[in-house]
C-alpha cells in the first residue's frame, strides 16, 4: 500500500513538473516583447512590443525616405528633393521577416526562434541612380553650366592662321556622386522616429566637359602657315566658262586633307555639279573644241596641280590636255575627263593640309596651308623637245575644178614637252628631276579636193571613242 501511494505521489509530481514546464515554454514562446538587447540600425527595441516595433519600423523608414536633400553645384545651381526622389530607398525586410518567426509557427518553432535570436540588425539601403540622372539630366547641366564651345581656326584675308581657344563647361561626375550619396545618407534610426539633421546638403561632384574640338587638337593638325600660292588668269573666258571655273573652285575651297590622304578632283567635280551645276562653255572632244557643258573646269585642276608641285606633294594621277591651254605653259596642265582621266595627289607632308580656292576678278588663285620647311622651295620649267607638224586629210569636193583644192580646216602643230621640277634649299638647287613627258598631238589639216578620177580617194577614218575633256558633256 505504501508503495502504491509513493508511486501516485511521484506520478502527480511528474505531471505537475510537466505542466509547469509546458506553461513556461508557452509563456516564453508567446511573449509579445522582443528579446532584450535587440537593436535595429541604432534603434534599441529590446523588450518593446513586437507589433509596435513593426509599425514603428515602417513609419521610420518612410521618414528616412522623406528626408530633404539639397544638391548644390557651381553657379548656384542645385536641386532640392527628398531621398526617395533621389532614388534612395530603405528596407528592413530581414528584420521584419525575423519578427514573424517570433509570432508565427508552432510553439516550438517560436521558442527556437527566440532562443536563436540575433540581437543586432541593419537596414538595407538602396540607391538607384536612374532617378537622380533624370533630375540632373543633360538639359539641367546645360542650363546650369552652359555648353562647351569648340576651338576655332580661321585663315584671315591676309593669309594668317589664327586660333581661338574653346571653352569648357561642367557635367556631373556620376561615379563620385554615387559614392558621395552613399556616404551622406542616414544609416541609423532615431529612437523617437525623427532625424537629428532635418536636411542633408551635398555638393554635386563635377567633371570638366571639354569641347569636341580643343585648341591643342587643332594645333596638332599642323596648319601653321601658307605654304604656297598659285594663280592663273581667266583671260577672255565667257560667262559660262567663268561660272564653271568658279563652281569648281568653290567645291575645292576649304578641303581639309589628313596626313597621307589622297585628294580626288573627280569627287570635287561631283560636289560642284550637285551644289552649283555647270553652264554651257566649249569642251575638248578628241582634241577639238566643241560646244558642251562644264567647259573650264580643268583650269582649277591645272592650277591646283601647280600649287601641289610647288609644295612637293606626291602626284598620284595626272595627264596633260590633248590640246595646249592658254593659261599655263605646255607640260604644266592637268586635264579631267569624267570616268577616264582624273587628277589626284597625296598629302605627304605628315600634317594636315587645307586648300583655299577662289576666283577674284579674272584671276583664279589656289593657296595651300599646312606645315612645310620655310627654306625649301620648288620650281617648275618646261621645254619643247619635238614639234609635230600637222598632216593633211583630203575630202572629195566635186564642185571644185578638176585637181583644185580648198583648205576647210587649218591644222594645228603638235608638241612633245618635257617638264622638270627642281628642289631648292636655302635658295640653292639641290635636286632636279624629270617630272613628265607630255605629247600634244598635231591636228590634221582638212583639205577639199576634186580628184577627177586621178587617184583613189582617202579611206574614211574609223570613229574614235568620244572623250570629253575640260567639261562634263557635249551639247
Amino acid at each position: 500500500m505504501k508503495k502504491i501511494h509513493a508511486a501516485l505521489i511521484a506520478g502527480f509530481g511528474l505531471m505537475l513538473a510537466g505542466s509547469l514546464a509546458a506553461g513556461g515554454l508557452h509563456l516564453y514562446g508567446t511573449q509579445p516583447a522582443l528579446p532584450a538587447n535587440t537593436v535595429i540600425a541604432g534603434w534599441e527595441v529590446g523588450g518593446m512590443n513586437i507589433a509596435d516595433v513593426a509599425a514603428g519600423m515602417d513609419a521610420r523608414l518612410q521618414a528616412l525616405e522623406a528626408t530633404p536633400l539639397m544638391l548644390k553645384a557651381k553657379n548656384n545651381a542645385g536641386r532640392k528633393v527628398t531621398l526617395k526622389q533621389a532614388g534612395v530607398t530603405y528596407e528592413a525586410g530581414d528584420f521584419l521577416q525575423a519578427l514573424k518567426t517570433l509570432t508565427d509557427g508552432t510553439l516550438m518553432e517560436r521558442v527556437q526562434a527566440r532562443r536563436s535570436w540575433s540581437g543586432s540588425w541593419n537596414m538595407e539601403i538602396q540607391l538607384q541612380t536612374a532617378q537622380l540622372r533624370s533630375l540632373l539630366n543633360p538639359e539641367w547641366e546645360k542650363a546650369s553650366f552652359g555648353v562647351p564651345v569648340d576651338a576655332v581656326r580661321r585663315i584671315t584675308g591676309d593669309d594668317r592662321v589664327v586660333y581661338t581657344p574653346g571653352t569648357s563647361s561642367y557635367e556631373v561626375d556620376w561615379q563620385a556622386l554615387e559614392l558621395a550619396m552613399q556616404a551622406a545618407v542616414p544609416t541609423r534610426l532615431a529612437a523617437d522616429g525623427t532625424l537629428q539633421d532635418q536636411q542633408i546638403q551635398l555638393e554635386v561632384p563635377l567633371a570638366v566637359k571639354q569641347p569636341k574640338i580643343t585648341l591643342q587638337a587643332l594645333k596638332d593638325q599642323g596648319i601653321d602657315r601658307k605654304i604656297v600660292q598659285f594663280s592663273t588668269s581667266l583671260g577672255a573666258s565667257g560667262p559660262g566658262r567663268s561660272f564653271n571655273v568658279e563652281a569648281a573652285a568653290k567645291a575645292v575651297n576649304g578641303t581639309v586633307l589628313p596626313p597621307n590622304a589622297v585628294f580626288d578632283y573627280g569627287k570635287a567635280i561631283q560636289k560642284a555639279q550637285t551644289e552649283y551645276g555647270f553652264r554651257e562653255a566649249p569642251v575638248i572632244v578628241n582634241g577639238k573644241l566643241q560646244p558642251g557643258t562644264g567647259g573650264g573646269i580643268c583650269q582649277v585642276s591645272s592650277t591646283l596641280y601647280n600649287a601641289a608641285l610647288r609644295s612637293g606633294l606626291e602626284i598620284v594621277e595626272r595627264r596633260n590636255h590633248s590640246l595646249p591651254v592658254s593659261y599655263l605653259p605646255k607640260g604644266q596642265d592637268a586635264t579631267f575627263a569624267e570616268g577616264y582621266i582624273n587628277f589626284r595627289f597625296r598629302n605627304n607632308t605628315g600634317k594636315y593640309l587645307i586648300i583655299k580656292s577662289e576666283v577674284q576678278g579674272r584671276t583664279l588663285t589656289i593657296k595651300l596651308f599646312g606645315t612645310f620647311p620655310k627654306n625649301v622651295t620648288y620650281s617648275v620649267e618646261s621645254r619643247t623637245v619635238e614639234v609635230l607638224p600637222p598632216t593633211d586629210k583630203y575630202v572629195s569636193d566635186a564642185s571644185l575644178p578638176k585637181g583644185g583644192t580648198r583648205v576647210l580646216l587649218a591644222g594645228k602643230t603638235g608638241y612633245v614637252v618635257e617638264t622638270y621640277i627642281t628642289r631648292h634649299v636655302d635658295g640653292k638647287a639641290v635636286e632636279r628631276n624629270l617630272l613628265s613627258r607630255d605629247t600634244y598631238y598635231a591636228q590634221k589639216r582638212v583639205i577639199a579636193i576634186n580628184r577627177g578620177g586621178m587617184s583613189k580617194s582617202d579611206q574614211p577614218e574609223s570613229p574614235r571613242r568620244q572623250l570629253v575633256e575640260d567639261g562634263v558633256k557635249v551639247r
